[in-house]
């Protein structure tokens, strides 16, 4: 089952697709467009070009677990991909992936200040296999 995620972002949009099994998170890469409904167009074409089957979308929670604006614009973001995708679309909270993605990008050597478009795809691999973990507990 190939699984794609996603970190939504205002400029950039990290992708990251599965391996077939929907064991580990796989290819990874940014989608730059800041206007939503082109985004969700281009990002439905991927899933169709890729053949997935379930999209996560990274919900940023607040600290405290409750959900401000951003949260709420993946939500929307979520629910437009699914309409257009045609394709089951969860959500999984995504708290601190930025965070640890700038850690795994400095622990590789890289400086990941001026390589925002790897720190966005790292994130979108963090938060998918966030959720197939999630899977494989299931």
């Amino acid at each position: 089952m190939l699984i794609m995620g996603i970190d939504y972002g205002d400029k950039r949009t990290g992708v990251a697709i599965s391996d077939p099994t929907g064991t580990i998170s796989g290819r990874a890469f940014t989608v730059t467009m800041s206007e939503r409904a082109a985004l969700v167009r281009r990002l439905a074409d991927i899933a169709r070009e890729e053949k997935i089957e379930v999209i996560v979308v990274g919900k940023p929670l607040n600290m405290d677990g409750s959900a401000g604006p951003r949260a709420e614009a993946c939500a929307a973001l979520a629910d437009e991909l699914a309409a257009a995708a045609g394709l089951r679309v969860d959500m999984i909270d995504e708290r601190l992936t930025t965070v640890s993605a700038y850690s795994y990008l400095r622990a590789g050597g890289k400086n990941a200040r001026k390589g925002k478009k790897e720190v966005d795809a790292v994130a979108a691999s963090i938060i998918l296999q966030q959720y197939l973990d999630g899977l494989s507990k299931k």
